[in-house]
């Protein structure tokens, strides 16, 4: 037995402890001290980091409630419900968006206003010198055809009926393409199976149109449901055909200004042929604009009637052609410089033994492009080529996608339009079967096969005018004998109908004022933002920085997965080594001896290592005391 001294440690020991706690301590810091890239060993560490330390509102009693089931239920279904219902509304907030909704602003400005162009023609379509016998022989077959049709003697103009050959060829060959499409009368489809002697069928029981073949004797009747309609239609039918034979007939000028515009005042002040230009409709006659940009532009100084245009007009028919026109007075059109005057859309008539002051009020609409809108600038992205010498309408584009598609398919164009480059008028001597061509792409244009009104466009700018129309009689009774006798002895002015030999036609501003309709971004990217904001902060109560917060969140779960996701694959790699191959030789010894020796029984033994206590357990627990010896 002998006896230790356990009062002191020895002094070399006391060093070497010293060192393993300064260790350890060094240990223990570097392994807290925080790196560049930290990430969460698990899920469920960074989901408690991100609830007990985000701005969020709610995500704290997601962890401060976890010892309570029921109220981490609760505030898990309400914090998820919660975001649901934002994200909802902004989707509802990302619709609207994209939808790019626009205001309307309506300004109302006051400035001197530029007079627009004012176009007028006669109704009157002229009898061209050139075409005149053709335009006679064609009124006879006329003539002949009514009678027969309908018992009706139409009264002829006594003409010189003496022709040359040539002309006699023209006639001739005029007979020949009539009796090709002639005016005939057909049954209406619910009595087609009933004979024509039926006394079922009356005269009002049958329609009137005209034959139209195509060049593999393909034919269809072209009906009216009015014989007026029909007839007219007939005749203007055969009346372009002999248009379209004369060459540059578009560009003869056989008008008489003096004998149409008796009177032409504006802003007080005598206008005169400087004022307008001329052209000639196959339809409406002769046409006049006025205050095109061929001049000086007109300005209105004051609104009022005496302060804008002011016209006394001939409307007596003598010489022109009664089955174009059934109509007696003049018709107008207003519209804007560089636009071409299409007088079937805009226009009006004027008529006759009346005054007419017509008040405008101006209108300029802008609309946004791009995403807003698929209106367009110039026209120059509409994939339709402008034949206008003018700049870009929605009419003017739709006209031209016709004429296009005219020439395209029928290989001639319509006369009513430009001419494209390389074509020429359609002319039943020239082109035999474009009528039936014609009628088939109307009929497609107008159910819109062609697509020109959708590859038409609005224009983003444009400017409209608003008319109001008043009328009283003029010349007035007590006043009519000596406004007449001025206009004779002043224009040689001579009329068998005084009341429907003339017109008078006012065309005024009714204010200085004009309105501008403009549009604006009803929710442009700055609203937007606001409008998530205040979602965010209702449902949240949360700024930006906590929208940060979230992407870190769900960064830092994208992390977790790979680091996560590596590690899973390399432990199946060290759970499942491949295997030492064995060669042919040691599998056949294997074999043989396999007979003799059972293979050996293989056992698994599982060892518990227990740590040895470090030296700072075996020191007593209690305090040390000096002298104290231990007998053993």
């Amino acid at each position: 037995s002998g006896s230790v001294k356990a009062g002191k440690m020895p002094e070399g020991e006391k060093m070497r402890q010293c060192k393993q706690e300064e260790e350890q301590q060094q240990q223990q810091k570097e392994e807290e001290r925080e790196g560049l890239i930290e990430f969460y060993s698990s899920y469920q560490e960074l989901f408690q980091f991100f609830c007990s330390n985000t701005t969020i509102h709610g995500a704290i009693r997601l962890v401060c409630s976890k010892k309570n089931k029921m109220k981490t239920a609760f505030w898990s279904v309400l914090f998820f419900l919660t975001f649901g219902l934002m994200y909802w509304q902004f989707g509802i907030l990302y619709r609207e968006y994209f939808s790019y909704p626009v205001n309307l602003n309506l300004n109302l400005n006051s400035d001197r206003l530029t007079f627009p162009a004012v176009t007028l023609c006669t109704l009157n379509p002229y009898r061209y010198s050139a075409i005149r016998k053709q335009l006679d022989k064609l009124d006879q077959i006329t003539h002949q055809t009514l009678l027969d049709l309908y018992d009706y003697n139409m009264s002829l103009p006594q003409r010189d009926w003496s022709t040359s050959s040539t002309q006699r060829r023209s006639t001739r060959s005029l007979l020949h393409h009539v009796q090709r499409h002639p005016l005939q009368r057909q049954k209406r489809d619910n009595l087609v199976n009933l004979p024509e002697n039926s006394p079922s069928v009356d005269k009002n029981d049958w329609k009137i149109g005209f034959v139209l073949c195509s060049e593999n004797n393909d034919c269809f009747h072209q009906a009216y449901s009015s014989g007026v309609d029909a007839v007219r239609e007939w005749y203007s039918f055969h009346y372009i055909n002999i248009l379209a034979q004369v060459p540059d007939a578009k560009d003869l000028d056989e008008s008489d200004f003096e004998n149409f515009i008796y009177a032409c005042r504006f802003n007080e002040a005598t206008c005169d042929k400087a004022n307008y230009t001329h052209f000639h409709h196959p339809l409406y006659g002769n046409c006049y604009t006025f205050n095109d940009n061929s001049s000086s532009v007109w300005t209105s100084s004051l609104p009022g009637i005496n302060n804008g245009l002011s016209l006394v007009v001939r409307t007596e028919q003598n010489d022109f052609i009664p089955l174009l026109s059934t109509v007696t007075g003049a018709r107008v059109m207003v519209h804007d410089q560089n636009e071409p005057a299409f007088m079937d859309d805009g226009g009006f008539n004027v008529r006759p033994g009346i005054e007419t002051s017509i008040s405008m009020r101006k209108e300029m609409t802008m609309r946004l492009g791009g995403s807003y809108s698929d209106c367009t600038e110039d026209g120059s992205d509409v994939p339709v080529q402008n034949l206008y010498s003018s700049r870009y309408t929605e009419q003017v584009c739709i006209r031209s996608c016709f004429q296009l598609n005219m020439v395209e398919r029928c290989g001639c164009a319509y006369y009513f339009y430009p001419l494209p480059d390389g074509a020429e008028y359609c002319d039943y001597t020239k082109h035999k079967a474009w009528g039936y061509c014609y009628y088939k792409l109307l009929a497609e244009f107008k159910a819109d096969v062609l697509g020109c009104f959708h590859k038409c466009r609005k224009p983003c700018k444009m400017t409209e005018y608003q008319l109001s129309a008043g009328y009283s009689r003029w010349p007035s009774a007590v006043s009519e004998d000596w406004v007449f006798y001025m206009l004779s002895q002043q224009n040689k002015y001579n009329i068998t109908s005084k009341r429907n030999g003339v017109a008078k036609v006012n065309i005024f501003f009714e204010e200085w004022n004009y309105k501008t309709n403009g549009e604006t971004p009803a929710f442009p990217v700055v609203t937007l933002l606001s409008q998530l904001g205040n979602q965010w902060s209702l449902w949240f109560g949360s700024s930006v920085l906590s929208v940060m917060e979230l992407a870190e969140l769900v960064l830092d779960f994208i992390a977790i997965t790979v680091i996560l996701a590596f590690r899973w694959f390399r432990t199946r790699q060290k759970q499942s080594p491949p295997g030492p191959s064995l060669s042919s030789q040691d599998n056949a010894a294997f074999q043989d001896e396999a007979p003799a020796l059972s293979a050996p029984h293989r056992f698994t033994v599982e060892a518990v290592v227990t740590m040895l206590p470090s030296y700072n357990s075996l020191e007593p627990r209690g305090p040390s005391r000096d002298g104290e010896v231990g007998h053993e």
